[in-house]
């Protein structure tokens, strides 16, 4: 289970969980770095750079261990974003590990590790994973086209996207997208990764914060439940097919405006839907892996099965 990774961030086990937007609270992230992983907490809960550090101390005081601060940004500067805010905060608290997104991070690096913080960047393109890698960045995490949430706008699957990522560059690749167990933890391995990056597998635990009936839906949903939206603005996707989102494929069948999408997939339909059980209120970020998703469990079981799992069907493989 040891990879060069657990060295590169001080974790037991080389399992990272992902930004899961609204989601990725304290206490979420705590729990993950208790069980062994990388948990993460994510910037956008907070409105301004004092509220992230105390939610970094918060997460100090729930777990002793190493965990991350997500930062994600649009492509272009906008105003009234946070994010140098976000940079200062976690350069201020020392942070150790920071998972940056969404822009070019050359100009966030050399302040980030200026701060002994380790820099890991989703990319999700070898392209752009190239790009970090000259950036100066510690690691990526390339996510392919199963992924919840933004899979790029290339459609490349993680089966071939990650041995790609890994012979272009010289830094450890982290595998995202179809990821959920010990089986999907190896292959990724086995592709050259030397850990992986969950989300949708952790939403359906019984630490994440979301409402019950969404981690019902995800129990009993199939690997046909999710769909890609948002080409229509080139900022792909892909999220549960609920009714919000028959809705804004059938729209972007035509050309709508770039707020007539937005209204549809706007984070505070989101995160009303989070909070009050409306499974078809808003865009609810879930990879394909979401069809191989059977029970809920604790956030220490799932890791514990991918640990465990993981070793006896190696074992099985070698005889």
């Amino acid at each position: 289970m040891k990879s060069k990774l657990c060295d590169l961030l001080n974790i037991k086990y080389p399992i990272i969980q992902g930004g899961m937007q609204w989601l990725a609270t304290p206490e979420f992230a705590a729990a993950v770095s208790n069980a062994g992983g990388l948990g993460t907490i994510n910037s956008s809960l907070y409105k301004s750079k004092d509220e992230l550090k105390d939610a970094i101390r918060k997460t100090r005081e729930l777990t002793p261990n190493t965990f991350c601060v997500n930062i994600s940004m649009l492509p272009v500067q906008v105003a009234g974003e946070h994010t140098w805010d976000f940079i200062e905060a976690c350069c201020e608290e020392r942070v150790s590990v920071v998972e940056l997104a969404g822009r070019d991070p050359k100009d966030f690096v050399p302040v980030l590790k200026g701060a002994g913080i380790k820099v890991i960047h989703k990319s999700p393109a070898v392209r752009f994973a190239k790009k970090a890698e000259a950036a100066g960045v510690d690691a990526v995490s390339i996510v392919g086209f199963e992924c919840g949430g933004h899979p790029g706008m290339d459609d490349v699957t993680t089966m071939v996207l990650i041995p790609s990522v890994v012979e272009a560059v010289n830094i450890p690749v982290i595998a995202g997208g179809g990821i959920c167990d010990s089986r999907s933890y190896l292959a990724a391995r086995c592709l050259g990764a030397e850990g992986v990056i969950m989300g949708t597998r952790f939403v359906a635990t019984k630490e994440c914060i979301i409402h019950p009936n969404f981690k019902k839906l995800f129990v009993e949903a199939d690997e046909r439940s999710t769909a890609i939206v948002q080409r229509s603005i080139k900022n792909a996707a892909r999220n549960y097919k609920n009714a919000n989102i028959e809705k804004l494929i059938e729209l972007e069948k035509g050309s709508p405006t770039f707020d007539e999408v937005i209204a549809l997939v706007s984070g505070a339909k989101q995160k009303a839907c989070y909070e009050n059980g409306d499974l078809d209120g808003g865009a609810i970020p879930c990879g394909e892996v979401v069809g191989r998703i059977k029970d809920v469990l604790t956030v220490k079981e799932v890791i514990d099965e991918i640990v465990v799992n993981s070793e006896k069907i190696l074992r099985d493989l070698i005889k």
